[in-house]
């Protein structure tokens, strides 16, 4: 992430926290690790990060639109992070108070693996 004189600007390949309330139906809510896919010049200019909420609910090691992040020490100790890549979302990022995330980076191979994952969903490329 990038330091400017206002704070930072999430950048892509980024996880970040963020509220993701209100939330409606089945969507996730309260503050999630959200895994950011824009571009830092478009969160920049828009105030907005397109992206995927990350989750440690067990049931989504079976769900064939999460892909796995691994284990994580800290606020959830010894749980298995998910990427939920069926579910991309938006969010101001400023004015949801978005944070970083203690994990900064998602690892280059398991970034490929999301971007695949969700372009079996939207077919975009």
């Amino acid at each position: 992430m990038v330091k400017t004189a206002n704070g930072w600007i999430p950048e892509r390949q980024a996880i970040i926290w963020i509220d993701c309330n209100p939330q409606v139906g089945q969507e996730m809510r309260d503050a999630h690790p959200f895994l950011v896919l824009s571009p830092q010049s478009f969160n920049d200019k828009t105030s907005h990060v397109i992206g995927l909420p990350m989750t440690t609910a067990d049931y989504n090691a079976s769900n064939p639109f999460a892909v796995t992040v691994g284990k994580v020490s800290g606020r959830k100790i010894d749980k298995t992070n998910y990427v939920l890549c069926h579910q991309p979302k938006s969010f101001d990022w400023r004015l949801r108070g978005a944070k970083p995330h203690p994990l900064k980076k998602l690892d280059n191979a398991i970034f490929v693996q999301v971007c695949e994952r969700l372009n079996q969903i939207i077919q975009i490329a």
